[in-house]
């Protein structure tokens, strides 16, 4: 006779759950922690021209972006299909562009003020006219550091 008696059932033990909340809390941590929330919601169809030499911005808390172009599919009923400014998330007249500007500059603390930027993002397919526009509304407004939003390609076509 032996001591130990062997268990025939040849049953597999229950899979232990308890450490399965605290896995899913470490996971909506981590989500939670890296996602980007979108600070605006596009109501004009932009895609950026490309450039060769295009360089990063260092600084993006201290950049404001004038979006350029033609409504999205489902505002093209109501605005038409010319060439709109969307300033925030409402659109804009190009007299409204000074008002915007005094906004973004009040947003920030005063000795950063002049390095603000205004950042044009203009669909490549855009009239220029709606764009000349929109610079001399800056110039008027003193926003004088301007640049145009792209996507960086390695060859010129």
């Amino acid at each position: 006779m032996s001591k130990f008696k062997k268990n025939k059932s040849g049953e597999q033990p229950a899979i232990s759950t308890a450490s399965l909340p605290d896995i899913v809390f470490m996971l909506l941590f981590f989500f939670m922690v890296t996602t980007v929330m979108r600070e605006q919601d596009l109501l004009v169809k932009v895609s950026p021209p490309e450039a060769t030499e295009a360089e990063k911005i260092d600084r993006k808390d201290l950049v404001s972006y004038i979006y350029i172009g033609s409504p999205i599919e489902k505002l093209k009923a109501t605005y038409g299909s010319a060439p709109r400014i969307q300033l925030n998330d409402q659109f804009a007249t190009k007299e409204q562009i000074a008002e915007y500007v005094e906004v973004e500059r009040q947003k920030i603390n005063e000795a950063e003020r002049p390095l603000i930027t205004f950042s044009l993002k203009v669909d490549k397919d855009c009239e220029m006219g709606v764009v000349t526009d929109v610079k001399q509304e800056l110039r008027k407004a003193q926003a004088l550091k301007i640049n145009y939003s792209s996507r960086k390609t390695d060859k010129i076509k």
